[in-house]
């Protein structure tokens, strides 16, 4: 399936971010978009995820107009934010039950673990996420990838922010993973991650 838009704007308080802006991803894709701190990356997954509105143009989903089926549409995308919705006083594993019972999706005990085990979480499962450091708080959040293969668009926020070069190797496995079983990834990230296969890239300043 494949997400498309269609002369996309966005507008940021007075400010308009980019505008004319039109990609296309397909089935088996990563889609990496670029630009400078400012330039509407989290925007665009935002309005990609239907948490914002666009100032213009319109997005296609498996050709067909998203706000036709918008419930259709929340139930084939994960989104993933910058900054990830989790409670301090709740322990990883709590957190990700919570986050996948409130997507419809329940998990058993045994995938839980198994999803935190791939994030190496395993020790601190029951530790309330405030102990945590940065990057483990991070990782906790990105164990709803490994609960996630049955939504085919993933929208990824710096997934690799704060992750130590193990966690970031990991992570991109799991979204090579998804795209190898013909899911669709549209990421935003500043560092360099280890894809073995070729990615796509989309400058938001060529639309500023």
């Amino acid at each position: 399936m494949t997400l498309k838009t269609h002369n996309l704007g966005c507008l940021k308080g007075d400010r308009l971010l980019f505008s004319g802006l039109t990609l296309q991803a397909e089935a088996g894709m990563i889609l990496r978009v670029a630009g400078g701190n400012g330039a509407g990356k989290s925007s665009l997954l935002r309005i990609l995820a239907g948490l914002a509105a666009p100032e213009s143009g319109s997005i296609e989903w498996a050709g067909r107009p998203v706000e036709a089926d918008r419930d259709g549409f929340r139930r084939c995308l994960f989104y993933l934010g910058h900054a990830a919705a989790a409670h301090e006083l709740l322990s990883p594993c709590e957190n990700l039950r919570w986050a996948c019972a409130c997507a419809g999706e329940p998990q058993s005990d045994r995938n839980l673990y198994v999803a935190l085990e791939q994030v190496g979480l395993t020790r601190e499962m029951d530790m309330p996420l405030r102990m945590l450091s940065q990057g483990q708080r991070r990782r906790a959040s990105l164990a709803r990838l490994f609960l996630s293969a049955q939504r085919p668009l993933w929208l990824l926020d710096e997934p690799f922010a704060a992750l130590d070069v193990d966690a970031v190797e990991r992570v991109a496995q799991a979204v090579q993973a998804h795209c190898a079983r013909g899911g669709t990834t549209v990421l935003t990230t500043h560092q360099d991650a280890p894809f073995s296969q070729a990615i796509a890239s989309l400058d938001l300043g060529d639309y500023a």
